[in-house]
């Protein structure tokens, strides 16, 4: 690799997988190490943070993993103060925790609402709240917040507290972006689009029950007639968060082979 993160320390909330494979975050968690990185890998599972962990010392990168639960502060204020404490930085925030739910206004009930809402919008006002006085203070950060293409268009399924809370994701992004552009701080979102992760399995049970049709299905929407797949997700991220962006700040990135850009 080419060293695009050398000397810098990355965070990555959702650096597990919920199952074989790689997600997401888990992907993005292992190319920053690639890239030079120290990585603080953060799951809910501590198992998957372990396993991520894992994966980059076997690789000679340099890693810890915390549990965490992104909707209470104090977890994420521990794995802030445990990440400074081992190596007194934090250079590149990525938030990669999100759930959906099925249903529309009606049929959503309040609980479940909160629920998608803490899970994929506090908590990235949860983590921004905790690390960004790290980076004011250093006058040096990349923001990376995973959104979904659901921020900017409708994609089939009722998920209407999904599709919120995810448009929200992308204008507090922005907001961040804007308040902290003096200060040497980024922040930008990847939109991923029909991508083909461990979490899409688990997401899609309640509409199919044969996966080789959902997998057909959703590589037919795409104008590329394929499925993009975690370490899509992870390259985004890594130009996102690297010197290569420098100038780059308040940007919603889609990375879904061109479906942005359909009327139908």
């Amino acid at each position: 690799m080419t060293g695009r993160l050398d000397n810098r320390v990355a965070v990555v909330f959702g650096a597990g997988s919920v199952g074989e494979g790689w997600g997401n975050g888990k992907a993005a968690a292992v190319l920053y190490a690639r890239e030079g990185a120290k990585v603080a890998c953060v799951d809910l599972n501590p198992a998957a943070a372990e396993a991520t962990r894992a994966i980059i010392e076997a690789e000679g990168g340099t890693a810890i993993a915390f549990e965490a639960n992104v909707t209470q502060f104090d977890t994420i204020r521990a794995v802030v103060d445990g990440t400074l404490d081992a190596w007194g930085q934090i250079d590149v925030l990525h938030n990669n925790v999100g759930t959906n739910s099925q249903g529309g206004p009606i049929d959503t009930s309040e609980a479940e609402w909160d629920r998608v809402m803490d899970i994929n919008l506090k908590s990235m006002f949860l983590t921004c709240k905790a690390v960004l006085p790290v980076m004011e203070e250093q006058r040096r950060g990349s923001i990376v917040n995973i959104s979904s293409l659901a921020s900017i268009r409708y994609l089939g399924f009722n998920y209407i507290s999904y599709y919120a809370s995810k448009a929200a994701v992308n204008h507090f992004t922005r907001a961040v972006a804007l308040q902290y552009a003096d200060k040497g701080i980024r922040a930008n979102t990847v939109l991923p689009g029909l991508m083909d992760t461990p979490h899409i399995y688990e997401a899609m049970k309640a509409h199919y029950s044969d996966f080789t049709e959902m997998r057909e299905k959703r590589a037919a929407a795409s104008p590329m007639k394929r499925m993009g797949d975690g370490w899509d997700i992870a390259h985004a991220a890594l130009f996102l968060a690297s010197d290569e962006a420098k100038y780059i700040t308040g940007i919603d990135l889609p990375v879904d082979g061109g479906l942005h850009c359909k009327t139908n």
